[in-house]
């Protein structure tokens, strides 16, 4: 394992939620000479000048201004969030008698049957009642916590021909016997280190325990819980910091919700991105005008996972565009703009790559199968 797979696995590790994903960044960003501003205070920049602002705490922006004057502004957009299942506020139910199930609801598009008979978690934050005013706090119940179990196949003889997941029923974890000693509220506040009665909200969610692992004969394949898209997220810390702009200031994005739509305060069809360029071009003594024309002169790099051609159905791959693991970096193709790829900025890239040495792949969807989208285009 070399160094960059060994930080890779740590950060996903590390990052349960987007809001750890998010204070994790954070954290490496300050130890890295980063200024952290606040939305809701007036910003005084300088150049050159390392700088972060985060919204939500689950949505980041970063940026390093280079000496003189900036040309415009070369962006990196990932995000923050992966399917799971989120946790509603009165979670506790009773089941069958003898248990004590969790009310969760699903979030994103998960494939329901990974989450099941393996140990799972809890973790997000909490918003809380303090003597200053209403405050969030971090949660991370670092144990295997609850398990969804399947039926066994003497009882679902068919569950092999095919299953119909009901999130209602089939997607419940289960928490404890029916009189648990330790109420999961309860659990929610030591671990958070504040009172019970304290909690006034939560954003928690279930997480997977299993750990990134590297696998295969040569050990060339790693695999993880959240890798989409954590895995971007990582790359494009590590180059911010590594970045040394010459005329361009290096903006790094973290959005939230990308699972979801993007449409909330902290995802990508939010003013933040939107807000945080201008207060950049303002503080620097930018007229308007002069701002949009620094827009005109600036590239984003929208970093999202790819499909490979899988080994046991290659048929739901295209028929011309089939990347393979490890085989180098891909840029993805939609007629329908899902992406943000057009010739010109594929060539650019393209090009990037080639000077970098970094092997570049191909994809499109097969026409009748529709992909995904992420969050660049919009």
């Amino acid at each position: 394992m070399d160094s960059v797979q060994k930080k890779l696995m740590d950060f996903i590790e590390n990052s349960p939620t987007a809001f750890h994903t998010v204070a994790g960044i954070r954290e490496r960003l300050m130890e890295g000479g980063y200024v952290e501003l606040f939305e809701n205070r007036d910003w005084e920049l300088t150049a050159p000048g390392k700088y972060f602002v985060v919204r939500n705490g689950s949505a980041l922006m970063a940026f390093h201004l280079p000496k003189g004057e900036i040309r415009g502004y070369m962006l990196y957009a990932a995000h923050s969030d992966s399917p799971c299942l989120k946790l509603k506020e009165e979670p506790e139910q009773k089941a069958a008698e003898y248990y004590t199930r969790l009310r969760v609801e699903k979030y994103g598009g998960m494939i329901c049957s990974t989450w099941l008979d393996r140990p799972l978690s809890l973790a997000g934050r909490i918003v809380v009642q303090t003597p200053d005013g209403v405050a969030s706090r971090l949660v991370h119940i670092d144990r295997d916590l609850l398990l969804i179990p399947s039926v066994a196949i003497h009882m679902e003889r068919n569950v092999n021909d095919g299953k119909a997941f009901n999130p209602n029923v089939d997607m419940l974890p289960l928490y404890a016997s029916a009189e648990p000693k330790t109420s999961l509220r309860s659990l929610i506040a030591r671990e958070a280190g504040v009172e019970e009665a304290d909690i006034l909200a939560t954003d928690l969610y279930v997480y997977s325990r299993t750990p990134a692992a590297l696998w295969g004969g040569d050990g060339e394949f790693l695999s993880a819980p959240r890798l989409d898209d954590l895995q971007c997220a990582f790359a494009g810390l590590e180059g911010l910091i590594a970045a040394q702009p010459k005329d361009s200031a290096a903006v790094l994005c973290i959005f939230d919700n990308e699972e979801v739509g993007s449409g909330t305060k902290q995802g990508a069809d939010s003013n933040f991105l939107e807000q945080v360029l201008y207060r950049i071009s303002a503080s620097l003594g930018k007229r308007p005008e002069a701002h949009m024309a620094l827009l005109s002169n600036s590239f984003m790099v929208s970093a999202d996972n790819g499909h490979a051609v899988h080994p046991n159905h290659p048929e739901f791959a295209d028929g011309g565009d089939r990347p393979r693991m490890n085989g180098g970096v891909v840029i993805k193709w939609n007629a329908a703009q899902r992406y943000t790829t057009d010739a010109m900025s594929a060539g650019i890239f393209a090009d990037l790559c080639k000077r970098a040495g970094v092997p570049v792949q191909r994809y499109t969807n097969r026409p009748d199968l529709p992909g995904g989208g992420t969050l660049g285009n919009i």
